[in-house]
């Protein structure tokens, strides 16, 4: 039987992908299978991964045959995976010897549905400890009581899909999968969606799992169009909110998130190419103007003068002829 899937999306991170797969041989288990998803890389990404399905005990190799972006390669992983408990783990992180085995004694120690860990974040040589914003370590909680306060940094804000375990009753459910084609903020809606509909969560915390900023290849690097599929992301996140039983005290929450990540582009709005720049304006304003106005106004009183001046003039915009949501 297998205990563990840990699905590992890869694209074009030959230079770090060797740490990654050290770091998941230090980590096999004859119950865990890691299941390696090649999303059509060109640097030789996947001449290494075809190694590793000798190297590395519980190795399985899915290959895509075209780039189509991180959440519908963890969406292929999700498809097969066998175990008892999912994890994920990206192609540029890695973790340290045993971290998996801690992680799974202590959640069925719990019996919760799923945990969320701390982790190390490391930008060139320098590395950081990043704590999941939730008080209680190793207490079973309610995940819908951790999405508020609105105006505080809370659990839903830690979107890092690799900083857990979660129960395969979760998969089973619908709960994991990915909104297919999103090409960043990805965990947005992933983990607002986990808070409000499943049973229980619990954090620990345990410190396994090295989180490697600065990559190249990340989305975060690169000014393309891709980076506005945030606000896909966040209109998905708001849609379901509103839909939600208690949208009432939960939209705030959501409609605050939003005004910030669209603010902190715009505030650099620098990194982006020139037309990306343009929409990054045309549909922040369509976005703004989407949002229910009242728990708008109320987000953007709230939010300090330097944030709030850009999202109050981009309000303002006039609406172009056609507006329409980020390719």
């Amino acid at each position: 039987m297998v205990k563990l899937s840990v699905i590992v999306p890869f694209y074009n991170v030959l230079a770090y992908a060797p740490d990654t797969l050290r770091s998941l041989r230090a980590n096999a288990r004859e119950d865990i299978e890691f299941i390696l998803v090649d999303d059509c890389s060109t640097d030789g990404t996947g001449e290494l991964l075809r190694r590793a399905q000798v190297d590395v005990e519980g190795a399985v190799l899915l290959v895509h045959e075209e780039n189509r972006g991180l959440a519908t390669a963890r969406n292929t992983g999700l498809d097969a995976a066998r175990g008892e408990y999912i994890a994920f783990l990206d192609g540029d992180d890695w973790l340290v010897p045993g971290h998996y085995a801690r992680l799974l004694t202590e959640t069925e120690r719990l019996g919760c549905s799923f945990v969320r860990t701390d982790h190390v974040r490391v930008t060139g040589r320098t590395r950081t400890v990043r704590r999941v914003p939730h008080g209680p370590r190793g207490v079973v909680s309610a995940p819908r009581d951790a999405i508020l306060p609105a105006h505080r940094t809370t659990s839903v804000d830690y979107a890092f899909a690799w900083a857990g375990l979660y129960h395969r009753e979760l998969l089973d459910r619908g709960l994991l999968h990915f909104t297919d084609g999103l090409r960043t903020a990805e965990d947005r809606p992933w983990i607002w969606r986990l808070h409000r509909e499943a049973e229980s969560f619990a954090v620990l915390g345990t410190l396994g799992h090295f989180y490697r900023r600065g990559v190249p290849s990340s989305l975060t690097q690169i000014g393309d169009v891709r980076q506005l599929d945030f606000l896909r992301a966040f209109d998905q996140v708001v849609e379901e909110t509103a839909a939600d039983r208690d949208a009432e005290t939960l939209l705030p929450k959501a409609v605050r998130t939003y005004c910030a990540v669209l603010a902190h582009h715009l505030g650099d709005i620098g990194k982006f190419e020139p037309q990306v720049a343009r929409s990054l304006k045309s549909l922040g304003a369509a976005a703004l103007r989407r949002l229910p106005r009242p728990v708008l106004d109320e987000a953007l009183d709230a939010m300090d003068v330097r944030r709030a001046a850009p999202l109050r003039r981009l309000r303002r915009r006039p609406a172009a002829a056609k507006e329409t949501a980020a390719p």
